[in-house]
């Protein structure tokens, strides 16, 4: 007899560590280095959050997400992009590895060589955060504000269940669109970039 169960959601793991065990920047480094099958971030209060792997459907919109944006960052030619292996070393302290970001040229070429080899320290300019089954939506919300309290420019959380995008700027309020069928970059950053959302939206 077959019994059919329901799939239980697997929220990310955080790992409080006391002081005694804290890692400097190296050692963590070397941590994600030896546990990289895992996505390994960490909170300006020093928590270890260990994110499960998405599901395929997730994937399959990061992809998607990723083909669109790579195209237009090697034709624009003003910044560089970065997939959501990427780690970064906020001014905060904390270490994040948006679903997608950028960085605009003259900043990346500002960093020493052994700075981009390990988890660049600055935010990018912009950056994505696409929701999957497993994200708590006020996970992401409070991640994106991060973001931008630590220099981020522009930000989108893309929730694709309900078809949901929040745009976040620097001085503004949170703007919520619903199902929109493109997104437009500002001016000043991402100028001229689109993002056709029907490949996002795609069951």
């Amino acid at each position: 007899m077959t019994v059919a169960t329901t799939p239980v959601e697997t929220y990310p793991i955080v790992l409080r560590m006391p002081p005694a065990l804290e890692m400097d920047d190296e050692q963590f480094f070397e941590f994600c280095q030896i546990n990289r099958e895992l996505r390994i971030e960490r909170t300006a209060k020093g928590e270890i959050v260990i994110m499960p792997p998405t599901g395929s459907e997730t994937g399959g919109r990061n992809f998607d997400l990723i083909v669109q944006f790579g195209v237009w960052v090697k034709q624009d030619g003003t910044g560089k992009g970065f997939d959501s292996s990427t780690g970064f070393k906020l001014p905060n302290g904390a270490e994040r590895s948006p679903d997608l970001s950028w960085v605009k040229l003259e900043r990346w070429n500002a960093l020493t060589p052994q700075q981009r080899k390990k988890f660049a320290p600055l935010c990018p300019d912009f950056v994505i955060e696409l929701r999957s089954p497993s994200d708590r939506l006020s996970d992401l919300q409070e991640k994106m504000e991060e973001y931008l309290d630590n220099g981020a420019r522009l930000g989108w959380l893309i929730d694709p269940e309900n078809r949901q995008v929040y745009l976040y700027r620097p001085g503004a309020e949170v703007e919520q669109l619903n199902n929109p069928d493109i997104l437009r970059g500002d001016e000043s950053v991402l100028s001229d970039f689109v993002l056709v959302m029907a490949d996002i939206w795609e069951d």
